[in-house]
């Protein structure tokens, strides 16, 4: 009888401690969610460290706050928003995150409390470390607002009583901005800056999903640019074409941003990294340290360089 007695709770301690165990591993899981306007705006600007936060197990979701129904030049409307839905999934699969289309029309998207609201309870249900969004100084009224909406809820995915059905966080995220090129009322700031070389052709790779968008040119394509690019039945062409653009934009990304990757690997690493991706810190939300950052980016180096 003792000897079972003491079976049994040798049994429940270690159940308990795998537990626990569970539970530390689960606590130390990051949670990044990115919101894009469009289903390829997150994809765009996050899709790097998105696969590299996944490829450490931690847990990323691409929002597109529109479903792109007017985003091409041939089509629109319910069939173009499905088909932008499945492609924006199949990049996600491809990255190894999690993604989510909002059925609100392109080009008509505005910073009303119900949106406000939904883009709450997106981040609380995610429990988000980290929400990254556009600024919202920029030429497409539908990323102003999304930078708009995101940043009115920064302060609101604290606040118990604001969408009570849904649980406040306890911790208020860091809200980064995604990197444009746009100089009113001020230009963007590398805040962080991450060397995304590693899981450049997987970004590729997961952006061939966006037929609608690279290949056939989105809502200002035409049958003539069509015409320019490597024809469907020569996937591999297409593939190395679209490779060559992002080259060129993820390599003007880290010329640009170059000091600030000196900054966060070096000068030794920094002057020799070919692609990035770079965010700045939103003055709401949580205000992260140096050291913190390098928690919430942990493929960048863990030093004290």
């Amino acid at each position: 009888m003792f000897r079972n007695k003491l079976f049994a709770v040798v049994v429940a301690s270690s159940i308990c401690l795998t537990c626990s165990a569970a539970e530390t591993e689960s606590e130390q899981k990051l949670r990044i969610i990115c919101f894009g306007a469009h289903p390829d705006d997150a994809e765009y600007k996050s899709g790097g460290c998105a696969a590299l936060w996944a490829k450490k197990g931690h847990q990323v979701k691409l929002v597109s706050v529109t479903n792109g129904d007017i985003g091409h030049w041939a089509m629109a409307g319910g069939p173009l928003a499905k088909r932008r839905t499945a492609e924006s999934k199949l990049v996600a699969e491809r990255l190894g995150v999690e993604s989510e289309v909002l059925d609100i029309h392109d080009g008509e998207l505005m910073p009303t409390l119900e949106n406000r609201k939904t883009i709450t309870r997106l981040i609380r249900e995610w429990r988000a470390d980290i929400v990254i969004a556009h600024r919202p100084w920029d030429y497409h009224p539908d990323h102003r607002y999304v930078g708009v909406l995101v940043q009115d809820a920064a302060y609101m995915v604290s606040v118990p009583f604001f969408l009570p059905s849904v649980e406040p966080l306890k911790k208020n995220p860091v809200f980064l901005y995604s990197s444009d090129r746009f100089q009113k009322p001020y230009p963007f700031e590398a805040d962080i800056a991450v060397d995304i070389g590693p899981v450049f052709k997987m970004k590729v790779r997961a952006l061939d999903a966006l037929v609608s968008q690279h290949y056939e040119g989105g809502a200002l394509g035409s049958q003539e640019k069509m015409d320019s690019v490597p024809p469907a039945s020569q996937p591999e062409l297409r593939l190395k074409w679209l490779e060559e653009r992002w080259e060129n934009r993820q390599g003007n990304e880290a010329n640009r941003y170059r000091n600030a990757l000196i900054k966060w690997y070096g000068e030794e690493r920094g002057r020799q990294i070919q692609f990035a991706e770079t965010f700045e810190i939103c003055e709401y939300g949580r205000q992260p340290s140096t050291g913190e950052i390098r928690q919430l980016f942990p493929f960048l180096p863990q030093d004290d360089r």
